[in-house]
């Protein structure tokens, strides 16, 4: 729904405009921050005081468009894996190739010393250790800037959790498509696949919300016209992570309330199992 010019702001999202205010101290409250009370609603921070409600301070604590719990640091996922990032990339400076040949994905291959390696042989922890891998500055920086635009847009909307959850699938997804469909010798790393998986994410909650579609559409078009078209690219991460991210964030804002965890706990499950038999297919391919 479109906010109405005029309208006052609500006070934890500056953002949006809205014409409710909390029956308690009323502020102005949108509806990410709306908790039922017995007449009218309430702002987070009334219902965390125990102000009214008739229950305990936690008991009516807002919920995401998800059904999580909401939390004043609304990009505390996105910063911890922004950090691994950080981590690893420095890293891979102190280190050296060294830890990209151990880290990075690969199908199945011998290195210049004669080491077999790849996630054919046995070492399935390159198809997360590569999605949190950078070995330049450009693509450290560039994929840092997504994770930290976009996932401020979608880590409000799921909760801690399932963001949580949406960045391992997204990660894996894209990493299996890479391994699925790429020469069985060619390494790949980045966070690419990760950023991808939360444009989905993107596309699913401006739909869910009513938003506007055109910028949506018109930056994932940018995304993917640079993907095809810039060399040196795993096209595959990018397209395996746009659509894991899109799978189970729609599971996660649809799934009905009343069975809201089942639905959610068995459509993250089923896009794990999609994945771990992309894995297993190609790795008895290879081997």
């Amino acid at each position: 729904m479109d906010a109405q010019p005029g309208l006052p702001r609500c006070y934890r999202h500056p953002e949006t405009e809205t014409g409710i205010r909390c029956v308690r101290c009323d502020r102005p409250i949108c509806p990410r921050c709306m908790v039922s009370a017995s007449v009218g609603f309430q702002c987070p921070d009334c219902v965390r005081d125990g102000s009214g409600t008739g229950h305990a301070p936690d008991a009516n604590r807002p919920r995401t468009l998800a059904g999580g719990r909401m939390a004043e640091d609304e990009r505390f996922v996105t910063k911890i894996v922004i950090a691994v990032n950080l981590a690893l990339f420095l890293a891979v400076q102190v280190v050296g190739d060294r830890l990209v040949d151990d880290l990075a994905l690969i199908g199945y291959a011998f290195l210049p010393n004669g080491e077999l390696v790849g996630v054919a042989d046995g070492e399935w922890y390159r198809l997360l250790t590569s999605a949190f891998l950078h070995q330049e500055i450009p693509h450290f920086l560039f994929n840092m800037l997504g994770l930290w635009v976009i996932g401020g847009i979608v880590e409000p909307e799921l909760g801690r959790i399932r963001y949580a959850v949406l960045v391992l699938l997204s990660g894996l997804s894209g990493s299996a498509l890479a391994y699925l469909l790429s020469p069985q010798n060619q390494f790949s790393l980045g966070a690419s696949g990760v950023v991808f998986g939360l444009i989905g994410a993107w596309v699913v909650l401006a739909r869910r919300r009513r938003h506007d579609m055109r910028p949506v559409v018109l930056f994932v078009a940018l995304s993917l016209l640079l993907t095809f078209t810039r060399p040196g690219i795993s096209w595959e991460a990018h397209i395996g992570g746009l659509v894991g991210g899109a799978l189970v964030t729609y599971a996660l804002v649809h799934a009905p309330r009343a069975r809201r965890n089942l639905v959610q706990y068995t459509a993250c499950g089923l896009v794990l199992l999609l994945d771990l038999g992309i894995v297993l297919f190609r790795s008895a391919a290879l081997a």
